[in-house]
């Protein structure tokens, strides 16, 4: 990570206690940092010795042992706190529903439950534009589109009932806001680009519909960016939209970054409809056989990014100061010198 680029949002006055869930995942590492950086004491929601050692290596200073069914674990690490960073979740597309609600729907509950009861003042929740999966295509979408009346999937069904819960408790004693990032991706990324190489070199890889489609993106540091102005200027109850600025073309972009790592996705392509009709059948099959491991294909992976899926950031820029101070150039860059 970059911490220059956050420099201009260092505030005067820092919140000099903060809380993470999710601290040893991609985005909860560079916000370790990020906030060790502007002067905070951070503590880490850790539930195994791996977990406990990857937020350690980030810079926590302290670990609260346990996981998110563990309301007094989290509410002993909160105790005073300023803030709570929830970036905890279940972030895969297929899987134990079960699972999903207790990580993603439960767990959203107890972490605010915990909050309250240790007295934080601030609650920012990490979420995503997939919780908007099921309706109408995501085509410059802001924060006043609903929720679709059918969430397609478990993560943007989970997703989006944990977006309920965080809005629902914001009041006068815990300050609540929501952070939308988009396609998050960046040197260090365990989850998007191991799963894209991984497809490129098994031969599984195709462009759907050739892959020239709009599609927004938010660099991490400018996703950490976002998290630090939500949580010093973010308006109760509200909802924030974060990218890298003007949409990138799909196909371009997923090039430049697999070619960071010199890897070519070649130019196999299958067309949009057959991905679609393959999804779907797909499902049904895991479904009524319960096959534990993930098909090749999800609807709500081809409505993610099969497809043009463009956010609009204004609000975080209008009244947050956002400025997604990392290029997508040189976030490419960074990747390839890593």
């Amino acid at each position: 990570m970059d911490l220059g680029v956050l420099a201009p949002y260092v505030i005067a006055d820092p919140i000099v206690n903060s809380f993470i869930t999710g601290g040893s995942g991609f985005v909860g590492g560079v916000l370790i940092r990020a906030l060790k950086a502007r002067g905070d004491r951070v503590v880490c929601l850790a539930r195994s010795d791996k977990a406990e050692a990857a937020v350690r290596d980030a810079g926590a200073d302290d670990v609260a042992r346990g996981d998110l069914s563990d309301t007094d674990a989290m509410k002993a690490g909160m105790s005073g706190c300023d803030v709570v960073f929830h970036s905890a979740a279940v972030v895969t597309d297929w899987g134990d529903p079960k699972l999903f609600d207790a990580v993603n729907i439960e767990g959203t509950a107890n972490t605010l439950q915990a909050a309250r009861g240790a007295g934080v003042k601030r609650f920012v929740h990490v979420s995503t534009e997939a919780v908007l999966v099921g309706g109408k295509p995501l085509i410059d979408v802001d924060e006043t589109r609903d929720y679709p009346k059918k969430p397609l999937g478990l993560y943007p069904r989970t997703k989006g009932a944990a977006e309920r819960l965080v809005r629902e408790a914001n009041g006068d004693e815990l300050t609540t806001v929501i952070m939308r990032p988009r396609f998050i991706w960046g040197a260090g990324d365990t989850t998007l680009l191991p799963q894209l190489i991984d497809a490129v070199e098994t031969g599984k890889f195709r462009w759907v519909a050739g892959g020239h489609y709009l599609t927004s993106t938010c660099h991490v540091d400018n996703v950490v960016e976002g998290l630090l102005l939500g949580a010093d200027k973010g308006k109760g109850g509200e909802t924030y939209f974060l990218t890298d600025g003007e949409p990138q073309d799909f196909r371009e972009f997923i090039s430049a970054m697999l070619a960071t790592q010199n890897v070519d996705a070649g130019a196999k392509k299958v067309p949009r409809w057959v991905v679609k009709a393959s999804a779907w059948t797909l499902e049904g099959v895991w479904k009524l056989f319960r096959v534990k491991r993930p098909p090749p294909i999800t609807r709500t992976a081809v409505r993610l990014v099969g497809e043009q899926v463009t956010v609009v950031d204004t609000k975080a820029r209008d009244e947050l100061g956002y400025r997604a101070k990392v290029t997508p150039a040189a976030g490419l860059a960074a990747m390839a010198n890593s």
